[in-house]
């Protein structure tokens, strides 16, 4: 405001009284802006992944709308500027190879512009890491405003979600128990509103995350996007951003150590995504946190899972957010003193501050500790001779009898070699196999495609067997649900023991010792590296090939090696 002392960000934009104030103000009051909002006042980025090609984040509009309001009332200038959308559904070859480069896009516009705090609206898997790993490596104030999950879906009076269902029907068709047009029929009664999946997959894992970070308002996670409530939220949002640029509260004092530790056992408690594991790992990397795999398992350990949701469990987004959401979850961990309660938030409270007090309104639906799902939750990351660097598993989706498993390795070299082999009756497969994907890592895919639930072949479905024991270098949608070992590290494209696996391989899973071995001697595996050879890079120029050349693997977050590590929001020097 006009009488405001403290000199922000922008005053090296906006006041100045020299040729280039002129020109930076004079330019902007083509929109219609009246010269008063040039004052001194904070100016407020609004990072938007708005898209019609990301369908659930198409509603962003009218999201930046009410965060426009809430500015404007505390007293800020509100400017709106895209980014690079990745949208889940429609990208190919996957969202995750374009994760970095959306995180590039994020940080040089917040870096270029005359930009104070930030809002970042995300709601798509790949939108919330992006956003948060290029704003922190700003380390500007900022607040993440999610576009909540859909309304639950319905078909024939039953509850379907989003991911979850479309995999359990389309095996279903393939084992003769859904009919064709039933399963068309399906697909207009499970995404029914504006919103992202409504099941506990990648985005609304995140969208937890990020309240569990502290990175956004109390509430984030669960309010459904096209409840009105949500769009208080982003109104409150754009109010708390212009406090937070004057209180200088930047991503570096809420994002501690102690806040990763409170998402990790938070990923626990509600069944999160695989996915979490590496967005978050890549995250700390920006903000210049030590977080590793092992702090995945060691804190996720002896977390239950407790939210009863898809894929773990029975319930849906919507029922989430009635029996009292995040907070309520929050309130349970604390009590049990598996969260660090001093940890602070964006409100400028501390997270137990905001949910000491919280109600749970359905236990069926967040249960108590003592009828949790899965008493064991969390992550677990597995270590062997076939995972030297880790590979991760979702116990509170995976069957128990599969838990600790030995059985014959059958191989697909790739994606397309699995297509080709799995629907052949002729494939010498049973239920006791072990399905093993190589080649689709972060560089082998590239991007590292979440395929790597691997569909199970008709003639194991037809006997009505729903699992296996599957094994990849792969991610998986969080949506996705079995016993699935992901992110095996290094991946076989780099070199690592994967590539080696070959057809008739035993091998062996101990979830409970944390093991994955191939029981091959270390001479037979020494020998089949010698006739391996590395794959070529995808592409010989672009950003494929800047990506394959300079990703890190899964046990690192998959960031570009020269991404780790923040640079800071300094004024750039004048070009005028």
């Amino acid at each position: 405001m006009a009488g405001d002392k403290q000199k922000f960000r922008s005053s090296e934009w906006f006041g100045r009284t020299d040729r280039d104030g002129f020109v930076h103000r004079s330019w902007m009051k083509n929109q219609g802006l009246p010269g008063d909002l040039f004052d001194g006042r904070p100016v407020i980025g609004i990072c938007n992944t708005f898209s019609e090609l990301t369908p659930c984040n198409a509603h962003f509009r009218k999201l930046a709308d009410h965060v426009k309001r809430g500015v404007y009332e505390s007293g800020g200038l509100p400017l709106e500027f895209p980014v690079m959308s990745l949208g889940e559904t429609n990208l190919r070859p996957t969202a995750m190879l374009f994760r970095n480069l959306a995180s590039m896009d994020v940080e040089e516009s917040i870096r270029a512009n005359p930009i104070d705090g930030v809002i970042l609206l995300v709601g798509c898997d790949k939108t919330t890491p992006a956003l948060l790993m290029g704003a922190a490596s700003c380390d500007l104030p900022a607040l993440a405003v999610s576009g909540g999950p859909m309304l639950s879906g319905r078909f024939r009076g039953a509850a379907i979600g989003s991911g979850t269902d479309v995999w359990r029907f389309s095996e279903d068709v393939k084992a003769g128990r859904m009919s064709l047009s039933d399963f068309m029929e399906a697909e207009s009664c499970m995404n029914r509103s504006a919103g992202h999946c409504m099941t506990m997959g990648t985005a609304s894992t995140m969208a937890n995350m990020v309240e569990a970070l502290g990175m956004g308002l109390p509430g984030n996670a669960a309010i459904p996007a096209v409840d009105s409530r949500r769009y208080v939220l982003a109104h409150l949002a754009g109010r708390r951003i212009v406090e937070m640029v004057r209180e200088d509260l930047r991503m570096s004092k809420i994002l501690t150590p102690e806040a990763f530790e409170n998402a990790i056992r938070v990923n626990g408690a509600i069944g999160g995504s695989t996915n979490a594991v590496i967005h978050l790992l890549a995250l700390a990397g920006r903000i210049g946190v030590s977080l590793s795999l092992d702090d995945w398992d060691r804190l996720g350990r002896d977390v239950p899972t407790i939210v009863d949701l898809m894929p773990s469990g029975r319930f849906l987004m919507e029922d989430y957010y009635y029996a009292g959401g995040l907070p309520a979850v929050l309130r349970a961990l604390g009590e049990a003193g598996l969260l660090h309660r001093d940890a602070p938030t964006v409100n400028g409270k501390t997270i137990w501050q905001n949910t000491a007090d919280a109600p749970n309104y359905n236990t069926e639906v967040i249960r108590p500790f003592d009828k949790a799902l899965t008493k064991s939750g969390g992550i677990a990351v597995l270590r062997g001779n076939l995972a030297p660097d880790g590979a991760v598993l979702k116990p509170s989706a995976a069957s128990p009898d599969l838990m600790r498993h030995r059985g014959r390795a059958v191989v697909f070299e790739t994606i397309e070699h699995y297509y080709e082999r799995i629907d052949d009756p002729a494939l010498d497969i049973d239920e006791s196999s072990v399905m093993v994907l190589k080649n689709c890592g972060p560089k082998g895919y590239p991007g590292m495609a979440e395929v790597g639930n691997l569909g199970l072949p008709p003639k194991i479905l037809e006997k009505g067997i729903t699992d296996m024991v599957r094994i990849s270098d792969a991610r998986m949608s969080g949506t996705a649900y079995g016993t699935v070992v992901l992110h095996v590290t290094p991946e076989a494209a780099a070199g690592g023991p994967l590539a080696l696996v070959q057809e008739g391989d035993m091998i062996t899973l101990d979830v409970a010792e944390r093991r994955l071995e191939i029981e091959v001697s270390d001479e037979d595996l020494e020998a089949r590296r010698a006739a391996w050879s590395p794959p070529p890079p995808p592409m010989t120029g672009g950003y494929q090939k800047l990506y394959f050349d300079h990703v890190l693997q899964a046990d690192r977050g998959c960031d570009l090696d020269f991404l780790v590590g923040g640079r800071g929001a300094a004024v750039p020097r004048e070009s005028h």
